[in-house]
């Protein structure tokens, strides 16, 4: 992996390949309530930003939509992209592209995805990620959507799971369109960060659709391939620890930090990793009208994601440091003595295969009365194949020879690392200086099934009176997830290295757009660490460690009457939508896993959980039933202003990790800190009262000025706990210290000296155990604006929205009791402007997004939060038409190259500074 000081400029770009993008003309009929969707053929961004505002202005709640030419116009990887365009709507990002929606601060875990309506599966394979119900937007290509609907007010005929919205992503009919649509795709990906890889990597689409015997049958097929290749580079620590090693405290502020708490990090690193990522899309359906009024659905959904990562981190453990504290308590020169460098590689490898089968068929029984049953049975997997996601391997100098110390003065920019190696002869970096030290391998394997039915019925009034229609409806939702986790861990020796090929590279230009970096390694590790797990298997000392198994079963009744009314009050028309939904949840939690034997003194720096052959199973079941009421209400003021109000009860489930009943044991080193989880089935749901109001006057054709208020009384909210408590072993006994008063032959990493094993007479140890529960209610409020504006016919164009967010959910950064904060809570705003004249249309987008909190646990340590830093993106693209079915176009992502930085309590506890680089596509789309 050399770390070469080339970047790509604009210069470079005549070398892209020439790529293509499907421009469908979609007709939607939306099945969500009175947010109806027109009968509509986009030609471009004027006409599709027009069809968009009429969607929001006839919805009865509050509703945004994008239309597929929206999306494919954008100059967006994937649809969390185009979705952060939207007023209340901000994303996440990993590996610089977005990957996760966070809706009026609310985030990934507070909304649902739904696909054509239905409520669909997710896994994952990294156990930094977790279990969440949360959606990745990176596994879907934006060319197999024609629409995208965000409901921020809940109905009762849309299935429950978001009280930060619903997000209904649509995908095209056969009969939507009028006989033969074809249309291709081929596009060049440019990622400016690549070293190693390919330049340009290609995206392909394609889609065919045509109707058959007078119309009456419908055949679609869809696919699309992309690749795409990149290079991240990142400074990081894993993880401020509270009161770790010893530290001057006297600077310390006690009027903020009376506690005196200080917090040292528990290593410096510098990371590298070359990306390979491959994502497939397709889609099949099948749609048959034997007589008029029945219309028959069969379909087919697949995503095939699979992404490579080859990672070397070049660091220092500061296992047990020294040094001053700032007046906030961050210990900002932590230094060790009598260690040494680390040298560690990553093999990631994570798949996952979504598999959709859905059958619906609507009945029109009379002018007035229509039914639809719709039925589809879901599965997402990850690592179907049963190989771990990640593969570790670290290599170090010997002895403990060397000195360091780190520089974390600074709130901004880069932090710095400096070290004494003059007692190595040849220092640090001589390859008879590395030595081998442990490996791991870990992730999930997990099936995710949902298997739901829904019966609908909808009456319409067709004579006079203020109630138009009457919707009502049951459905059972199956929710099966099934998890598979491994985790391996040892030290090993391995004798002479040379054979593994560790070389080392100059740092270059490595984060030059984050800050200065002299302050970091002047070189950096190159191995692989497949290569290190060869070693280790050939040498006898490989070893795996028993997997575990949890379930959770969770299955769902539901039943609901939605009402909408028109009428008219001292001459103001007025639409009401009511609605009441039930639901009835039954919870079962299981876990098999072996019982605890004890612990044993494997290592100098680790104590080895032993179980015994024995996997025996621990249920348990938790059950809760919730009625959600709705009502929304619009008057039109005059033909151009719209006043409307909204009332819900909306609710968002529990993590899937979160419900686990097993008891699972932390990577434990002797001495400790010996920490532990449980899970908990009992969860309750999160509930959310909703209120809203707003104002829309559009006073032009495509332009409009709106201004919204949102305030939502939350119930519920689950947080961590942690207690301190003996955990025990199969046969009733506390688990004990071997390493407190080790015998003779101790430690033995062999596993055939039983004196290694804990014993009586050994220390009991105090678990700090983290459990999940219910434990606080909240508010969080806001406000929305947006802006569009057409300027005549003169093809120009723009918009601004932004949306301000608050509530008593901070996270108190001097407190170190800290049990719940919301993450994802932050400002946001876009400004869009665009030119569209005859065959030239050309877009400008800046996204910006305050500072949030991202997670509430760091990598190697819980109870510490970790804060994304405001950020800000410039996107670019063009398109010109060659011809009324091709034309050209040009895109630009992230164009002035900018920096992710996360830090944990303060700006200068550095968690991540991250550098990625820009990306640029060329193509040329056609239809037919």
């Amino acid at each position: 992996m050399p770390i070469n000081n080339k970047r790509f400029h604009l210069s470079a770009l005549s070398a892209a390949v020439v790529a293509a993008s499907v421009n469908l003309q979609a007709q939607e009929t939306s099945n969500y309530g009175d947010a109806a969707l027109e009968e509509i053929t986009v030609t471009g961004i004027r006409q599709s930003l027009t069809n968009a505002m009429d969607i929001k202005r006839d919805s009865s709640g509050v509703v945004e939509a994008i239309s597929a030419e929206d999306i494919g116009k954008f100059p967006d990887t994937n649809l969390a992209e185009s979705l952060q365009r939207m007023t209340g709507v901000s994303i996440d990002r990993s590996n610089n592209e977005g990957n996760k929606v966070t809706v009026r601060g609310f985030g990934p875990n507070f909304n649902l995805v739904t696909l054509n309506g239905r409520q669909m599966p997710n896994s994952s394979a990294l156990q930094s990620e977790g279990i969440t119900r949360s959606f990745r937007f990176a596994e879907i290509s934006a060319e197999s959507v024609s629409g995208v609907e965000v409901y921020k007010t809940g109905k009762a005929d849309v299935y429950s799971g978001g009280i930060g919205s619903t997000i209904n992503i649509k995908t095209a009919r056969p009969f939507d369109y009028d006989g033969l649509v074809a249309s291709a795709s081929v596009k060049g990906v440019m990622d400016t960060s690549v070293e190693n890889g390919d330049s340009v990597t290609p995206e392909i689409a394609s889609m065919v659709s045509s109707k058959f015997f007078d119309d009456k049958f419908g055949v679609l097929l869809a696919f699309s391939h992309a690749e795409r290749d990149s290079r991240s580079e990142a400074v990081k620590t894993q993880g401020w620890v509270p009161n770790y090693g010893t530290a001057d405290t006297s600077a310390i502020d006690r009027t903020k930090n009376p506690e005196g708490t200080y917090w040292a990090p528990w290593t410096f690193d510098v990371d590298v990793a070359d990306h390979q990522r491959e994502r497939q899309n397709g889609q099949l359906v099948l749609q048959f009208a034997p007589i008029d009024s029945v219309t028959a659905t069969l379909d087919y959904t697949a995503s095939r994601y699979d992404e490579e990562i080859s990672m070397n981190r070049t660091s220092v453990w500061f296992d047990s440091s020294d040094g001053v504290t700032d007046a906030n308590g961050t210990v900002i020169n932590p230094s060790v003595q009598n260690d040494e460098l680390n040298f560690w590689a990553w093999d990631y490898h994570f798949v996952t295969e979504n598999d959709s089968i859905g059958f619906n068929v609507e009945w029109e029984a009379t002018d007035s009365l229509r039914f639809a049953l719709d039925v589809h049975d879901s599965t997402s997997q990850s690592q179907p194949n049963g190989e771990p996601a990640e593969t570790i391997a670290n290599t170090k100098n010997p002895g403990k020879l060397v000195d360091a110390v780190a520089d974390f003065s600074s709130g901004s920019g880069l932090p710095g690392i400096s070290f004494d190696d003059s007692a190595l002869d040849g220092g640090a970096y001589d390859p008879d200086n590395i030595v081998s030290d442990l490996f791991q391998e870990r992730g999930y394997q997990i099936e995710n099934n949902i298997q739901q039915v829904q019966l609908t019925g909808t009456w319409d009034n067709l004579d006079d009176g203020a109630l138009r229609t009457i919707k009502f409806g049951i459905a059972n939702t199956d929710y099966q997830i099934d998890v598979y986790e491994s985790q391996s861990f040892a030290f090993v020796d391995l004798g002479d290295l040379s054979e593994m090929g560790i070389d080392f590279e100059s740092l270059g230009d490595f984060g030059s757009e984050i800050g200065n970096n002299s302050g970091l390694f002047p070189l950096l590790a190159d191995y692989e660490a497949s290569d290190f797990i060869d070693a280790v298997k050939a040498s006898g000392q490989y070893y795996e460690a028993t997997p575990t198994f949890d379930k959770v079963s969770e299955e769902t009744f539901a039943a609901f009457v939605s009402m909408d009314f028109e009428t008219e009050f001292n001459g103001y028309p007025i639409r009401v939508n009511a609605g009441l939904r039930f639901e009835d949840t039954e919870v079962t939690g299981t876990s098999i896993q072996n019982g605890f034997l004890g612990l044993s003194y494997w290592h100098s720096e680790e104590l080895r959980e032993v179980t015994d052959d024995t996997p025996s199973a621990d249920t348990l079941e938790g059950e809760y039933t919730r009625f959600l009421p709705n009502l929304d209400a619009s008057i039109e003021l005059t033909d151009e202003l719209v006043a409307r109000a909204s009332y819900s009860r909306t609710l968002s489930r529990a993590d899937i990790s979160a419900m686990f009943p097993s008891t699972s044991l932390n990577v434990s080193r002797p001495g400790g800190p010996f920490n532990a989880s449980q899970g908990n089935p009992g969860l309750l749901p999160i509930t959310s009262d909703n209120f809203d109001l707003s104002v829309e006057y559009y006073y032009d054709e495509g332009s409009y000025v709106s201004l919204g208020y949102f305030k939502k009384y939350v119930e519920n909210f689950i947080g961590s706990t942690t207690e301190e408590r003996v955990i025990y072993d199969v046969n009733g006994n506390p688990l004990t210290d071997p390493s407190v008063n080790p015998r003779s032959g101790c430690p033995d990493s062999s596993g055939t000296n039983p004196a290694c094993m804990g014993t009586a007479d050994d220390p009991v140890i105090t678990w700090n155990v983290t459990t999940s529960d219910n434990l606080e209610d909240a508010e969080v409020y806001g406000w929305e604006f947006a802006v569009q504006h057409m300027f005549g016919d003169s093809g120009f164009g723009t918009i601004f929205n932004a949306t301000l967010v608050d509530g008593d959910v901070d996270y108190d950064v001097y407190s170190t009791d800290n049990v719940f904060a919301l993450t994802g809570l932050s400002d946001s705003a876009n400004l869009i402007g665009f030119y569209e004249q005859g065959p030239l249309q050309v877009r400008l987008a800046y996204n910006w997004r305050d500072d949030f909190l991202l997670d509430t646990r760091q990598s190697q340590i819980g109870g510490e939060p970790v804060f994304t830093e405001a950020y800000g993106q410039w996107d670019l693209n063009a398109s010109y038409d060659v011809t009324e079915n091709v034309s050209v176009f040009f895109e630009g992502l992230n164009i002035t190259e900018e920096t992710i930085r996360r830090h944990g309590r303060f700006a200068n506890q550095l968690v991540s500074a991250e550098q990625y680089g820009a990306r640029y596509n060329f193509g040329v789309r056609a239809k037919f």
